[in-house]
Order: structure tokens, then sequence, then C-alpha cells
């Protein structure tokens, strides 16, 4: 794992970010994702949520299977940071680095892990293919490629994840807490944070 360094920045305070959770890497630079199971599919919070947590939530799913879940909030905000910054929190060189980025909740587990979803334009050694259109990264050399333009065409800084372990989240599903429907590159990445969670929730088939 990578390790992102200290960054204070518009109010925002991270210290120690980890790279999130190790993938095997292909030759290529790009990891399918392992098949079956909810990857690449949106979770979203029922009505009936008990979990503050994960109240009108919308969450994309990265891994799933026998052995557990993980994925990450996409409609949580935190704030901006200049991408200087982060870029020297991380040890690179962020000299002639202008414009910020925005950071965002991705989930209550690991809450200094940053991980970047971004759209498939790009990609490098360790990148993931988590869905159609959307990948995501968790080496550092991304922000550089952000700061520099080019990076990928939209992306989203999260930081923690949403984990559950072996058979648990299929218990939450069994019992109301959320429903699964299509995502797509189009609403992962849409800034309308307000309305995200009534937009994927009118994706299901039926109501919540």
């Amino acid at each position: 794992m990578t390790r992102w360094g200290p960054i204070l920045a518009m109010g925002v305070l991270v210290v120690g970010l980890v790279i999130a959770p190790a993938v095997t890497t292909s030759q290529n630079g790009s990891t399918p994702p392992s098949p079956g199971g909810l990857a690449g599919q949106f979770l979203v919070a029922a009505d009936a949520m008990g979990d503050p947590r994960f109240v009108e939530t919308v969450i994309l799913m990265i891994q799933h299977d026998a052995t557990g879940a993980m994925g990450l909030v996409v409609n949580r905000p935190v704030g901006d940071v200049p991408i200087a910054k982060l870029l020297e929190g991380v040890g690179l060189d962020g000299s002639g680095i202008r414009g910020s980025v925005r950071l965002h909740y991705g989930g209550p587990v690991e809450p200094r892990q940053g991980l970047i979803l971004h759209t498939a334009d790009y990609a490098i050694q360790g990148t993931l293919r988590v869905a159609k259109g959307i990948a995501l990264t968790v080496e550092p050399e991304i922000l550089r490629a952000i700061g520099a333009g080019k990076g990928p065409k939209r992306y989203l800084i999260a930081l923690g994840y949403a984990g559950w372990g072996a058979g648990q989240l299929e218990s939450e599903i069994k019992a109301g807490a959320w429903v699964t429907v299509p995502a797509d590159e189009a609403l992962v990445f849409d800034e309308e944070y307000k309305t995200k969670w009534e937009r994927a929730k009118a994706r299901q088939v039926t109501p919540l």
C-alpha cells in the first residue's frame, strides 16, 4: 500500500492517508473486477435505513464476494483542497500546480485511506476497472496527472470506504436496509449531490 502524508487545507484535516486495499494487477496496468456479486452496481440506502452513517447514501460497490464487500459513498462531499498540497502531502512535487480538488466521504471504515474513482479514459499500473466507464486508482501518481491536466476526464476522491464482512451485506439487504440499482458514469460523477440519492432511488423497479 502507498502512504499519503499529512494534509491541512480549507479546514479539512487529513492525517496519514493510506491508499485503500491492494488489488492484484495485470500486465497492462488495468485490473478487471471479480465476476459476479454486486461490484459495479449502486447500493442505495432505503427509507428504513437505521444506521445514521448511511442515511440517504449512494454507494458504488467496488468488490463483493464470499469474503465480504466494500464500496464508496458517492454523494457526500467534504471540502476542497489545493492539488499542490495533496501532492506535497504524498511526497510529490507540487510546484507549478494550480487548482483544487474536492474530497468526499467514502465511508466510515479507515477514514484516513484515500481512493480515487475516475472515468476509464485514464489507467496506470494497478488501476481497477469497476464498471463500464468507471475505474479506481489508488496510486497517488494520479494526483500529479490531474494537476498537470493529464488525468481522467472526471474523478471523485474519497476518504474512507464502506465495508462488510462475509454475509453481512446480504443480511442487511434482506432486512430492507438497502436496494441495488444499475450504476453508470454519469451519476457517479454528477455534482448535484443533494438530489443524487433521490435519482438513484428512482432507478429501482419497485418503490423502497
